[in-house]
C-alpha cells in the first residue's frame, strides 16, 4: 500500500497519513484535496513511502489539484522553519500556498474576429476597425481609439456578429530586467562588494554576507550591480530583496525600475490578494526575475533563487510576533542555505548577532566605510537638559530651537525624532492619579488631538476623551502628560509658524500610499520641518535634509529589555544618519537627561566599535545572545485559574538539563491583554544546546488545557 503523509494547515505536530489510490502519481510537493471529518481539505505531500500494511485504517487521498507542486526547496524550507519556530508545519505549509488561496483577478473582456465574416455594408469606420484589430484580441476601448472611431462603431460590429467577446484570463506580465540599462558608477568599496557579492551568487552553494556600511554609503547600488552581475551569468535567476517596512519598497521599486528598466513584483500586505496571486504563479512559473518584499516573500515557490538580500536587517520589524512567530532575517540566512544561495544581510547598524557571526567567520564580512561621492557623515552634539531644560509644557531646548532657525534661514530641512505616536502617551487624573487604560488591557490609552480620541496602540481600542475621571468622576480634571509626534508639531507650528510642517507616524502614513505621497512632498523640498516616528528613520535620502534633532534620545533605554541598548543605538544612527546625505552638510542634536550613557557617548564620538564591544562584553558575561540562545513560553487564557495552573504545572515538569535555565512563571509586563490574563517563562541555554529538542522534551509532557493558548516564541524579541 502507498501512504502519502499530507500536510494540512490546521495547528498539530506532523503531517496526516492518507491512502494513496493505485490510480494517483503522487510526489513530494503536490497539492492535494483530503478527507478530513466531513470535508475536503487543501494539503501538500510531504512524504510518499510504501507500507505492508497498518493496524488502522487510512483514508484515501480525494484527488490531486491542478495547482503546481511546491518546488523541493520550499518544501525542506517549510519543514526546516516549522521545526526551528516550534510550530506546525502545515500551517508553515499553509503560508507557502497563501498567493495561490488569492482569487484570480478578473479576467479581461476583449474583442476579436469571429472567423472571416464581413460587415453587411462595409463603411470607411468599420473598415478602419477591422484593419486595426487584425488578428490580435483588444479592448474595445483600445479598439475604437486605435481605429480613430467611436465606441459606437465597435458595439456595432459586436451586434452584427462580425466580432466577439472574449473574456481573457488576465495574466501578469514581468518585463524581464536588463542588467545592462543604466549602471551606476560605483567607487573602489561599491565595485569589490558588488563583484564579491556576484561571486559568491553565481559559483553555486551556500554564501552568507554581511554588506555593512555606514548610513549614505551605497550599499543599495552596490547589491543592485550585484544583482545585474547575478542576471548576465544567469538570465533565469532570481532575487528576493526583503525589506522591513512597506513604506521602503516603492523607493527601491523605483530605483530597480531605473536601474534595470523593469520594475520587480512586489509581495506585501499592502498588494491586493489578485495581484499577489500573480507573483505567486509568476514566481513557480520562473516568469519573474525579481521580487521586492517583506518577511513573508521568503515562502514564495522560487524555482531558481539565487541571492537574498535582507535590507536594514538589523531591524526588529522582521521579527514576526502574532500567529506564526518567526524572525525574517534567521529564516532568510536558512531559506539561502537550503536552495544553495547567497544571502546579503545590509545594514549601516548591523545586530550583534549578525556582528558576531561576521566576527567568527561565518559571514563574509564586506564594508563601506565612507559616504558616496561629496557627502559626509554628520557631526552629532549632545544636549545635556540637565544643564538646558525646555521651558516648563514645552519639549524643545533653546539649542534645538536656534538650529532649526538656522536650518530654515538656509533653506533647508529639518527633522524631528520622537519615536512616540500621537500627542501625549499618557492621560491621567489629577484629582485621583487614576492612569486611563484601555478596557481588559494594562496598555495605556494614547491621546490623538488630531482624532480627539483615546487609543490603545495594542489592541486598537479608541474611544472619546471623556469630560470625567471614569476613577473618581472629577471633571476637567484629565491632564495629558509627556509629549507624542502631535504635541512636538503643535510646539514646532507656534515657534515657527511660516515654516510647512508635517508628522510622518502610522496614524498620518496609515499605508503605503499615504507614506509615499509624504516621502515624495518631504524629498521634493516641500516641507521645511518633518516631526516623525522611526517611520522616517529606515532606508530615505532626503537630499535637503541637514539638520536632525532626536527630542528624547533616553526613550528607548528605559526598561528591562535586553536588547534595549542595541536597539536605541541602532534607531538614533539610522535617525542621525538622515542629515547630510548628498551635498550640504549634516548635523544632529540629542536630547538628553543621561549624556554619560554608553550609547550616546558613542554615538556622539561616531565610534561603534567602542558600543559593540561593551555590549557583546556584557552579553558573553551573562551569556545571552548572541553567546547564547533564548527562548520564551507564553501562556495566555481568559480564565485566570486555567493559566496559572497550566504555569504550575510546566514548571513542575522541566527536564533535567544542562547548561540551561528556566525563569520563571511570571506575569507578563503587560499581563492582561484583550481580556486575556498572561504568564511567561523564559529558557536561557548555551549555545551549544539543542535548544528546540529541550521544548519538544518539556512540552510533550505537560497538557494544555483548551481554554489555555501556548506560545512558543523561539529568540524573542519582546518582552512584554
Amino acid at each position: 500500500m502507498k501512504v502519502a503523509s499530507v500536510l494540512i494547515p490546521l495547528p498539530v505536530p506532523e503531517a496526516f497519513d492518507y491512502e494513496v489510490p493505485e490510480a494517483l502519481s503522487l510526489a513530494r510537493g503536490d497539492q492535494v484535496a483530503v478527507p478530513l471529518g466531513p470535508r475536503l481539505i487543501r494539503g501538500v505531500v510531504a512524504e510518499v513511502f510504501e507500507t505492508t500494511g497498518s493496524n488502522r485504517r487510512l483514508k484515501a487521498v480525494d484527488s490531486k489539484l491542478d495547482d503546481p507542486a511546491l518546488p523541493a526547496g520550499v518544501m525542506d524550507f517549510v519543514e526546516w522553519a516549522g521545526r526551528w519556530t516550534l510550530s506546525p508545519p502545515g500551517e508553515m505549509a499553509a503560508t507557502a500556498l497563501k498567493g495561490l488561496r488569492a482569487p484570480r483577478p478578473r479576467p479581461e473582456r476583449r474583442v476579436r474576429r469571429v472567423g472571416d465574416r464581413q460587415p453587411a455594408r462595409a463603411t470607411p469606420a468599420r473598415t478602419s476597425v477591422l484593419e486595426a484589430l487584425g488578428v490580435r484580441s483588444m479592448t474595445a476601448a483600445d479598439l475604437a481609439r486605435d481605429a480613430g472611431v467611436s465606441a459606437g462603431v465597435v458595439k456595432g460590429l459586436i451586434d452584427e456578429g462580425v466580432l466577439e467577446i472574449v473574456e481573457i484570463a488576465a495574466e501578469a506580465a514581468f518585463a524581464r530586467p536588463d542588467p545592462d540599462h543604466a549602471p551606476a558608477t560605483l567607487n573602489g568599496d561599491q565595485a569589490a562588494a558588488a563583484s564579491a557579492l556576484a561571486a559568491g551568487a553565481t559559483q553555486g552553494g551556500f554564501r552568507p554576507f554581511l554588506l555593512d556600511g555606514v548610513t549614505g554609503s551605497g550599499k543599495t547600488e552596490a547589491y543592485l550591480e550585484a544583482i545585474a552581475r547575478v542576471l548576465r551569468a544567469d538570465p533565469a535567476a532570481q532575487i528576493l530583496i526583503l525589506l522591513p517596512e512597506i513604506a521602503l519598497t516603492q523607493a527601491l521599486i523605483e530605483r530597480i525600475a531605473a536601474r534595470f528598466g523593469a520594475a520587480p513584483a512586489e509581495w506585501h500586505s499592502g498588494v491586493a490578494p489578485p495581484r499577489r496571486r500573480q507573483v505567486w504563479e509568476a514566481t513557480i512559473a520562473g516568469r519573474c526575475n525579481i521580487v521586492v518584499g517583506a518577511r513573508s516573500a521568503l515562502f514564495l515557490p522560487f524555482v531558481n533563487l539565487r541571492l537574498i538580500i535582507v535590507d536594514e536587517e538589523h531591524d526588529g520589524s522582521f521579527k514576526q510576533e502574532e500567529g506564526l512567530v518567526y524572525h525574517g532575517r534567521d529564516l532568510a540566512v536558512a531559506r539561502a542555505r537550503i536552495e544553495g544561495a547567497a544571502v546579503v544581510l545590509a545594514s549601516a547598524t548591523p545586530s550583534l548577532e549578525t556582528l558576531w557571526n561576521a566576527q567568527n567567520g561565518r559571514y563574509d564580512w564586506l564594508k563601506l566605510g565612507a559616504r558616496h561621492g561629496t557627502a559626509v557623515l554628520p557631526d552629532i552634539d549632545l544636549i545635556d537638559l540637565r544643564a538646558a531644560p525646555p521651558d516648563p509644557q514645552t519639549w524643545l531646548s533653546q539649542s534645538l530651537r536656534e538650529a532649526i532657525g538656522e536650518t530654515l534661514a538656509r533653506g533647508e530641512q529639518t527633522l524631528l525624532f520622537l519615536n512616540r505616536r500621537g500627542y501625549a502617551p499618557v492621560v491621567l487624573c489629577r484629582a485621583c492619579g487614576h492612569r486611563l487604560t484601555a478596557p481588559d488591557t494594562d496598555s495605556w490609552l494614547v491621546e490623538h488631538r488630531y482624532t480627539g480620541r483615546l487609543v490603545c496602540h495594542l489592541t486598537g481600542f479608541s474611544m472619546a476623551r471623556p469630560k470625567l475621571c471614569p476613577s473618581c468622576g472629577a471633571e476637567d480634571s484629565l491632564v495629558s502628560v509627556g509629549p507624542g509626534v502631535e504635541r512636538v508639531e503643535e510646539e514646532v507650528r507656534q515657534l515657527f509658524p511660516e515654516a510647512r510642517t508635517a508628522v510622518f507616524s502610522s496614524d498620518t502614513a496609515p499605508d503605503a500610499k499615504a507614506a509615499r505621497a509624504l516621502i515624495q512632498r518631504m524629498t521634493h523640498g516641500e516641507i521645511d520641518i518633518l516631526v516623525a516616528t522611526q517611520a522616517a528613520a529606515k532606508g530615505h535620502n532626503f537630499p535637503r535634509l541637514t539638520l536632525v534633532g532626536v527630542v528624547d534620545a533616553d526613550l528607548g533605554l528605559r526598561g528591562g529589555d535586553l536588547r534595549a541598548a542595541e536597539r536605541t543605538y541602532q534607531l538614533l544612527a539610522q535617525a542621525t544618519g538622515r542629515a547630510g546625505r548628498a551635498d550640504r552638510p549634516g548635523r544632529a542634536l540629542l536630547q538628553t537627561w543621561t549624556p554619560e550613557h554608553p550609547v550616546l557617548q558613542a554615538l556622539a564620538a561616531g565610534d561603534r566599535n567602542a558600543f559593540v564591544e561593551a555590549e557583546m562584553a556584557e552579553r558573553e558575561a551573562a551569556s545571552l545572545p548572541p553567546f547564547g540562545r533564548l527562548a520564551a513560553i507564553v501562556l495566555s487564557s481568559e480564565n485566570a485559574q486555567a493559566v496559572e495552573k497550566t504555569a504550575a504545572d510546566l514548571a513542575q515538569a522541566i527536564p533535567n538539563a544542562e547548561r540551561l535555565e528556566v525563569y520563571g512563571p511570571a506575569d507578563a509586563p503587560l499581563a492582561l491583554v484583550r481580556g486575556r490574563r498572561r504568564k511567561r517563562l523564559l529558557v536561557r541555554a548555551d549555545r551549544d544546546v539543542d535548544l528546540q529538542a529541550f521544548l519538544r522534551a518539556w512540552l510533550q509532557r505537560v497538557k494544555v488545557p483548551a481554554s489555555v493558548r501556548l506560545a512558543v516564541d523561539v529568540d524573542p524579541y519582546s518582552f512584554l
